[in-house]
């Protein structure tokens, strides 16, 4: 670590003539004087790190490095700094170089599953489907915009005043979203939506109490035998997550094109590929659409298609793909229930094919999608599957479907906790060659015969 420094000159005004300065509380001038005594600890410090050198060294040595480095530069500036105060010091450093800063313990926290940044002084996270308010802050706004314009420049992306708007990525595939002033008005604002270590499976959901075993038997049996599924929910239902576990059961022979907005998919699969919008350039060229993805995914070669969301004129274009030889693609899109979700597919289609008459694009979406997969998270913070829904045809212009499994609410436990149980109509369903062909229907009738729970 390279040190050099200089003194810094301080200048104190005196006051204009004819005012008289105004001395603060005690308690306030013992905590401005703490603060300025903090700031200028840090400036020095700063001032004698070689950042080249610093990027190399392993997180461990710089911090070590970082707490020798504070001790010194108190010392000499005899700065009133107990060995904790210090301590601290150095750690922040360290997060503020070779982490995120703050939100370094957030995300190391294997419970916290959100994070929402509204400014430098108010974070909050959600544990267990709790929201709450933590003691995290940033120093002040420019902090804050350091910390947020690090993320975003990992990814290759850029956030800013003339730029204020940015979906990114962590390299755990953590899903961030920013939000610059002007349009932040409290300052910069992050969502950081958290992947775990350990990927969820159906098995791990079943656990959790997101659905039962024979709703995670019908999903296993889905993604094998190559339906096409649309995941509906709102925001933070879990849809992404239950993506990644149906994908599970993808066969590892496949070629399976991935396409989002910002990567955060983790398929265990040896041959994905995963494609990645980009948004357009100071003067407004450049940008990728996920549209545009999804018409060269086709020219691909994919066996799977998965859009991460669906949420404009591409639901054209990923139907066309359901239709044409990619069976047991997935894709998530944002609604209340089943039928909203069909709702919302055909005005995405209206949004791109303006001349399409409504009726032929019900016929596509009745011939393309399989299965509906409805997440909610309800109001005790569970995330639960509470549809699974089989899209049948079309019966004169309506199109027609079946819930295979739908949670029905039973009471409130003395905990607060949901209570309620899946039930099932145990009908058979209209793909049957398709199971049959893949050796799967007595598994299936098997899985649907009677109440789960």
């Amino acid at each position: 670590m390279k040190r050099f420094g200089r003194r810094p000159t301080v200048v104190e005004l005196a006051p204009e003539p004819g005012t008289t300065s105004r001395r603060p509380a005690p308690e306030a001038a013992a905590d401005s004087d703490a603060s300025a005594m903090q700031e200028r600890l840090r400036a020095e410090v700063m001032e004698r790190i070689d950042p080249n050198i610093a990027a190399t060294l392993p997180v461990e040595v710089l911090q070590q490095q970082l707490t020798q480095l504070v001790h010194e530069v108190a010392e000499r500036e005899r700065l009133q700094l107990t060995a904790r105060e210090q301590v601290l010091m150095a750690e922040e450093l360290t997060r503020d170089m070779a982490g995120y800063g703050p939100l370094d313990p957030l995300l190391q926290d294997d419970l916290v599953s959100d994070i929402m940044v509204n400014g430098p002084d108010c974070v909050f996270v959600e544990r267990r489907g709790t929201l709450a308010r933590t003691d995290t802050r940033f120093r002040n706004d420019q902090h804050l915009n350091s910390i947020a314009q690090k993320i975003a420049a990992a990814v290759g992306r850029r956030v800013d005043e003339s730029s204020p708007l940015v979906d990114c990525r962590l390299p755990d595939g953590s899903r961030v979203n920013i939000v610059f002033p002007p349009l932040a008005l409290n300052g910069a604002c992050m969502s950081i939506r958290k992947f775990g270590r350990r990927p969820f499976n159906l098995e791990r959901l079943v656990a959790t109490g997101a659905m039962s075993p024979p709703m995670a038997r019908i999903l296993e049996i889905a993604g094998r035998c190559r339906l096409n599924i649309l995941i509906s929910g709102g925001t933070g239902s879990g849809k992404t997550t239950l993506m990644n576990a149906i994908s599970q059961w993808i066969d590892h022979g496949e070629r399976v094109v991935t396409i989002e907005d910002a990567a955060e998919l983790q398929l265990q699969q040896p041959h994905v590929v995963s494609l990645e919008t980009r948004p357009a350039n100071l003067e407004g060229r450049g940008e990728i659409t996920q549209r545009d993805l999804l018409r060269n995914a086709l020219r691909m070669r994919p066996d799977r298609i998965i859009v991460g969301e669906v949420r404009g004129a591409e639901a054209f274009d990923m139907l066309q793909a359901m239709n044409t030889g990619h069976d047991g693609s997935i894709c998530t899109i944002h609604a209340n229930t089943p039928r909203d979700a069909l709702t919302r597919v055909e005005n995405m289609v209206q949004m791109g094919t303006v001349n399409l008459p409504l009726r032929a694009i019900r016929l596509q979406v009745a011939s393309a999608i399989d299965l509906i997969v409805q997440a909610q998270r309800m109001r005790d913070g569970q995330r639960r599957v509470t549809h699974v829904t089989e899209v049948c045809g079309m019966e004169g212009d309506i199109i027609t479907t079946n819930d295979l499994f739908t949670f029905q609410y039973v009471g409130e436990g003395s905990d607060g906790k949901i209570q309620g149980r899946w039930e099932t109509s145990g009908a058979r369903p209209s793909f049957v060659d398709r199971l049959e062909y893949f050796g799967l229907l007595g598994a299936w009738l098997e899985a649907t015969a009677g109440l789960s729970r």
